[in-house]
């Protein structure tokens, strides 16, 4: 499994000769600037809630890869009216996939379209394939939910928001990683605007001191489970 930084909460995911981007905001990050939606390749869009920040490249990228959305019911439905193709999930619901099983997890935020319009309960996802487990948090505060996460299966990667403010941060973060039993971070959604800025050295010294390992990927490096 390859995993891409795309910058703020933005992924691409390589697994089970499958590709997956996760809550495509590019191309209004100047952070991003380097990364060319148009060359991203998506058999799956995975969509943890509908803040612009997470969906604004939802459209460009269905329309050049014929990916599917894979999200709530209600982000779907949206982007099913505008004739992309989706699979409605919700809380606790699990369903396998070519590359591999999909379980949409609890998430403590607000979700809602650019235009106020409702959009569903956020969440995460549990990825479960033969190149390993990984869990994406989403946008979210800690919570006691994500002790459910090693009694369904044991992950190798946990990616956690880590920017505070508007989801935890890096304290909070480390609890999260104990909470989900995974030593490994890949720290997301930190540093594209004023309010989520962090110092990189003391988040990572923050890991270490528990034992942990945090990532901090540059926009466009990848790292291999």
């Amino acid at each position: 499994m390859k995993i891409t930084y795309l910058g703020h909460a933005a992924l691409s995911i390589e697994v089970q000769g499958s590709h997956l981007i996760v809550d495509p905001f590019i191309s209004p990050n100047e952070l991003a600037k380097d990364i060319d939606i148009n060359s991203l390749k998506a058999d799956y869009i995975l969509l943890t809630h509908a803040h612009q920040d997470h969906i604004v490249d939802v459209e460009a990228i269905a329309a050049n890869t014929g990916a599917k959305i894979i999200s709530n019911f209600e982000i779907v439905n949206h982007y099913g009216a505008q004739g992309i193709e989706g699979h409605p999930m919700n809380h606790g619901g699990s369903w396998k996939f070519d590359f591999g099983r999909v379980t949409y997890t609890n998430a403590i935020h607000t979700s809602s379209f650019p235009d106020g319009s409702y959009g569903g309960q956020p969440g995460g996802f549990l990825l479960e394939t033969e190149e390993g487990n990984i869990y994406i948090a989403g946008d979210t505060a800690l919570t006691m939910d994500m002790k459910l996460i090693p009694m369904q299966c044991q992950i190798d990667l946990a990616i956690l928001p880590i920017g505070d403010n508007f989801t935890m941060g890096m304290d909070s973060a480390v609890i999260a990683a104990d909470f989900v039993e995974c030593n490994k971070v890949l720290g997301y959604h930190y540093d594209t605007f004023g309010y989520i800025m962090i110092d990189h050295e003391k988040a990572k010294n923050t890991f270490t001191k528990a034992g942990k390992e945090l990532v901090l990927l540059p926009i466009g490096d990848s790292l291999t489970l």
